[in-house]
């Protein structure tokens, strides 16, 4: 993505709250500084998809994270709601027949379609688990060329994975990257991690960061912070 878009568009503050007006709070003191949201599970099913219709109404843009995975003709008429309401991104996971369904449901709207390859809060031990044979890297490149092929604009992936995703995908396939710790921030539950700036030098075109934010003294200025850094990142691409 070229240095000389705004960096306000690559930061995707997540709303991950409780409550509509927990939510609307935070929009209004973080103010002209974010353009970018994310509304995930638990903001949609306290009518999160409402807010998400004001906020693209009013000129901001919305990430639907719900990570969709049902039967084709599910997936294909919930994206296309998806794509009613105003969104810019949304994610499904990365399964070849979902993946499709969601791009035949996007048609020709501005809505891009984002496939989740292998969580943030997975590591090799929760791979197996989970019955795959492959590492978290092998299991990534395998869903970056079926995402590729789905005809889906990009993924979701760990910051770290980033150089397998452009290696396989390069831009203007979207890589988008949750798991992004500013320096001394608190890891919680993500596993593969890396600094902002890092992300963008690798290659993220978009970060998504909430709990830094979110769990800030000062929200606004934890999010001008993190602009900051991805600015002066963008600048040396």
């Amino acid at each position: 993505m070229s240095a000389a878009i705004d960096p306000r568009d690559r930061l995707i503050v997540g709303l991950d709250v409780a409550s509509l007006d927990e939510a609307e709070a935070i929009v209004s003191r973080l103010g002209e500084s974010v353009t970018f949201y994310k509304i995930g599970f638990e903001l949609a099913v306290a009518g999160g998809l409402t807010l998400a219709e004001r906020l693209a109404r009013s000129g901001k843009q919305v990430f639907v994270d719900l990570k969709l995975h049902d039967i084709g003709q599910t997936v294909e008429k919930a994206t296309r709601q998806i794509a009613r309401i105003g969104a810019s991104l949304m994610t499904v996971h990365a399964y070849p027949q979902t993946m499709r369904a969601a791009a035949a449901g996007r048609g020709d709207s501005g809505l891009k379609v984002l496939a989740v390859t292998v969580l943030t809060s997975w590591d090799a031990s929760d791979v197996a688990a989970a019955g795959f044979s492959d590492t978290p890297e092998q299991l990534v490149a395998r869903r970056v060329g079926h995402a590729r092929d789905a005809g889906v604009d990009g993924v979701i992936c760990a910051p770290t994975d980033l150089p397998t995703v452009r290696r396989l995908a390069p831009s203007p396939f979207l890589a988008v990257t949750p798991g992004v710790r500013p320096v001394g921030a608190a890891l919680g539950d993500q596993k593969r991690v890396t600094t902002p700036g890092e992300a963008i030098r690798a290659g993220a075109d978009r970060l998504v960061v909430s709990r830094p934010v979110l769990g800030a003294a000062d929200p606004k200025a934890a999010a001008e912070a993190i602009l900051e850094e991805i600015a002066a990142a963008a600048a040396a691409e």
